[in-house]
């Protein structure tokens, strides 16, 4: 078998980029090992980032459709009071409409349906897309993809190989790269459950030893996230289901009902949380993507994010070779010179976030307590937070922005105007610099 592009797992990177090419005439043939819908939690909120590349791609409106909206992130300091309502201490309210764009909010969205609208996408150019469920890629041979369906091995002779396979990649595997990783001191647990309609709102509630996230999916679910710590869970597990409940309900009574729908820990997912970052995204004609490159601490929600924009960056890429008769491989180097210091900054960002919420002391919240208020207090520390995370741009945090934070400086009173940030929103030009003509200009 013949291809243009060869891509290794069909999750939303994958997906997303297969659609993009195909979309622009370029035969793609993605090889997934999993034949149905996986029972695995993994990422469902989607950035604004993300919601202007799936614009792009012509789906932005069925996702909305299948979406919940997260126009803001709540920050609920309580104290826990066994047996009854907590109280709360602090509550700080983030919004994703002080970045200065149309993509105003996140969407919550399940997974699997994300990756079938894609799917569906990249079916509407059936000359071009190849989709082969049921298809585990083996590695190399030869300079060629060996893949296994059934019983048959073939091979994928392709001009690029792309791997987005997951944190067990082959493809990455073949690159021979170094791995930087992390890990940490903390363990999640994560389940959705019913919740109350009148239940919208993103929510992290934390007391000085426990954490609580709480995010809105559509039909009046909600997707739960409860920090223990590392190695914790099979005392926890010992203890039996009604110390969750109890947890859960001591934290946000709202959901007292919802948690009790949980029957079996069998529906309860363990998230062991580290991040790693390769230090090169490509090798000859070989290039990764998502969790094949990097992995990132769930507490921004950039995994999914970050993938969804490789796909984007690297599809334009090898769209634009297609289009103009460039040599794919020639050209890979932009791909990594654009994605590798962007996810780098949102790992480090993510990094920090976790240590946030890393250590269970009373002064340790304290701090965390007001240097998030101090987000909302200052505008431009606000702006910055939101547009970093946003996936929109990137405007670095200054020495003095991190005093204020600390509360060494007061708060500044100045609003940041759209037309200073606009300066750090990243243009088509910084997105796409191969398209540059002679004059600098986009062509």
């Amino acid at each position: 078998m013949k291809t243009d592009v060869f891509i290794a797992g069909g999750g939303v990177g994958g997906l997303a980029l297969a659609a993009k090419l195909a979309s622009r005439g370029v035969h793609v043939v993605i090889a997934e090992q999993l034949k149905r819908e996986s029972p695995v939690y993994k990422g469902e909120l989607l950035q604004p980032k993300t919601l202007a590349i799936l614009e792009r791609l012509g789906v932005l409106d069925e996702v909305e459709e299948n979406g919940h909206v997260i126009d803001q992130l709540r920050f609920q300091e309580v104290h826990r009071n066994r047996g009854s309502t907590p109280e709360e201490i602090n509550l700080t309210e983030l919004s994703y409409s002080r970045v200065a764009s149309i993509y105003d909010h996140a969407l919550m969205v399940p997974h699997e349906k994300t990756k079938e609208i894609l799917r569906n996408k990249g079916k509407e150019f059936d000359e071009f897309f190849h989709y082969l469920p049921g298809a585990r890629f083996m590695g190399f041979e030869k300079g060629m993809a060996k893949v296994k369906r059934k019983k048959e091995t073939f091979y994928v002779q392709a001009q690029v190989y792309i791997g987005a396979e997951g944190r067990s990649s082959p493809t990455r595997d073949a690159m021979n790269v170094h791995v930087k990783r992390k890990d940490y001191n903390h363990h999640f647990l994560t389940v959705t459950i019913p919740r109350p309609e009148s239940f919208t709102k993103g929510k992290i509630i934390t007391t000085s030893s426990c954490f609580l996230g709480l995010f809105p999916l559509p039909d009046n679910e909600v997707r739960t996230v409860f920090l223990i710590k590392a190695g914790e869970y099979k005392r926890i597990q010992e203890k039996g289901l009604e110390s969750l409940y109890q947890a859960y309900s001591e934290l946000e009574p709202e959901l007292a009902e919802g948690v009790r729908t949980i029957k079996d820990w069998k529906t309860v997912q363990l998230m062991i949380p580290f991040t790693y970052h390769v230090d090169r995204y490509y090798s000859g004609n070989l290039a990764i993507i998502g969790d094949a490159a990097h992995t990132v601490h769930p507490m921004a929600g950039e995994g999914m994010n970050l993938a969804i924009q490789d796909a984007d960056v690297l599809g334009e890429l090898l769209a634009w070779c297609k289009e103009e008769g460039k040599n794919y491989s020639d050209y890979l180097h932009y791909y990594e010179d654009i994605r590798r210091p962007r996810v780098e900054f949102l790992l480090n960002l993510s990094h920090l976030s976790a240590l946030v919420y890393s250590f269970q002391y009373e002064w340790w919240r304290k701090f965390r307590m007001k240097a998030v208020q101090r987000i909302y207090d200052d505008d431009q520390l606000h702006v910055k937070q939101m547009l970093n995370i946003s996936g929109l741009g990137k405007w670095d945090f200054t020495l003095v922005d991190r005093a204020v934070q600390g509360s060494m400086l007061p708060p500044r009173q100045k609003r940041v105007s759209d037309q200073k940030q606009r300066q750090y929103l990243f243009s088509e030009a910084e997105d796409y610099p191969w398209k540059r003509n002679e004059k600098g200009r986009i062509s």
